[in-house]
């Protein structure tokens, strides 16, 4: 926000109440929190500017000006379509409570934004990932042996790191190899996950855990090396380091192996809605993305392969 703009006391009121409507109503996670809360403000503070003091003055003109200026600035479309996203939250919030009249955000058209494919690794990419990550933990080092599991689980399952790191101890079933995930929404989901995670796993909790966890960790399934529970920057650059020793594969991170997670299931055979249960998305349209990187995977090795391609 412009450090020039003084908000008028109800725009600046009405971000700190729409805040704790995310926080206590839609449980929302700090990180969208603060990201919706700061395209408010710019929202707020582009009202202030067209010398409107009151929510209730915000109309569709407002907040078309409002997008139009942002693509002047020259800011990406995802983050236009974002941002659009937030103030059609807002409004609808803003409605409700009576500080709209109408939800003028209902009416509110953006263009998508473009997806990119990700990129994933290539099986015998992934296999060299986890192979070397085996090597390590062989000498039974416990941070080896965190980093072989944490891998393995991570491209087993297609989790997503703030769920990985969220794991507690009981959320393992070993029997039935599969682990209790907290999803985006605090929805509960149940993945499986295959042999070679359930070895890895099984040995960093009898011979690694013990070693590094304090009384700090708690529950927590996966602990860093001053022994409390492992975070998500601690995460992501285990994945980048040891990928970083795989020839020929992108740098990747938690992330990353998510996505070659899903791809490498469908191009297995595995169904799309399969996916999308395991991946915990709420729209199957965003599981769609990964047939587009099947698909041009195999356009590649068709042009690379077919004489007449």
């Amino acid at each position: 926000m412009d450090a020039d703009v003084e908000l008028p006391e109800a725009l600046a009121g009405a971000i700190v109440e729409f805040a704790r409507h995310l926080e206590s109503e839609r449980d929302r996670s700090e990180h969208t929190i603060r990201a919706y809360t700061g395209d408010i403000a710019a929202l707020m503070e582009h009202l202030a500017k067209l010398g409107r003091s009151e929510v209730g003055q915000l109309d569709l003109a407002a907040l078309r000006s409002w997008l139009a200026r942002q693509s002047t600035l020259g800011r990406s479309r995802a983050t236009i379509a974002r941002r659009a996203s937030a103030a059609r939250v807002f409004t609808a919030w803003a409605h409700r409570s009576g500080l709209l009249g109408e939800d003028v955000g209902a009416a509110l058209a953006t263009p998508k934004a473009r997806r990119a494919l990700p990129e994933v690794l290539r099986a015998g990419e992934a296999s060299t990932l986890m192979d070397a990550a085996a090597d390590d933990a062989s000498d039974g080092d416990p941070v080896n042996l965190r980093d072989h599991a944490l891998l393995e689980l991570l491209y087993a399952t297609g989790i997503r790191v703030g769920e990985l790191v969220g794991l507690d101890v009981d959320d393992l079933d070993d029997g039935r190899r599969v682990v209790r995930v907290l999803g985006k929404g605090r929805k509960e989901r149940t993945v499986p996950y295959g042999v070679p995670a359930a070895e890895a796993l099984d040995a960093w909790l009898r011979a690694g855990r013990p070693e590094l966890a304090t009384p700090a960790a708690g529950p927590a399934l996966f602990v860093g090396v001053r022994g409390g529970r492992l975070d998500q920057r601690t995460a992501r650059t285990i994945v980048h380091r040891r990928l970083r020793a795989v020839p020929g594969a992108p740098d990747l991170g938690p992330h990353g192996l998510r996505h070659t997670a899903a791809t490498h299931l469908l191009e297995g055979g595995a169904d799309l809605r399969s996916v999308q249960e395991l991946l915990g998305h709420a729209s199957l349209g965003t599981t769609q993305i990964y047939t587009h990187v099947s698909v041009d995977r195999l356009r590649k090795a068709y042009k690379q392969a077919h004489p007449r391609a």
